[in-house]
């Protein structure tokens, strides 16, 4: 017997646009936190679904025993595609900006 479960719609879509988003930036060197945008690329079928549901319903939904097994699988299947973009990734460990945002920082609270 599958067991329901209250779930949020809102954190599932959360960790579907942390692990796109990683995806995305490793990939490309670009930031695109836009779901809908990322999901082009992606190319989920489920995941129009859930964004159609929040924004139908925002409070929690339901999901049965197996929507939480297949939204696992889907989280350590992208888990693992992040981390091998990331092994592919050409973008520098380090920002090569990095002293300019600390300069600007310093700038604004000398108030110069």
């Amino acid at each position: 017997m599958m067991q329901n479960v209250s779930v949020h719609h809102h954190p599932l879509l959360f960790v579907y646009r942390v692990l796109l988003t990683g995806i995305h930036l490793m990939r490309t060197g670009e930031v695109e936190a836009n779901l809908v945008k990322l999901n082009e690329t992606a190319k989920l079928p489920f995941l129009e679904d859930l964004i159609v549901q929040k924004r139908n319903r925002p409070e929690k939904g339901t999901f049965n025993s197996a929507d939480l097994d297949f939204h696992t699988a889907q989280y350590e299947q992208l888990t693992a595609e992040l981390e091998a973009a990331y092994d592919e990734s050409k973008l520098p460990d380090l920002p090569s900006a990095r002293p300019a945002p600390n300069d600007l920082l310093v700038r604004l609270r000398l108030g110069k």
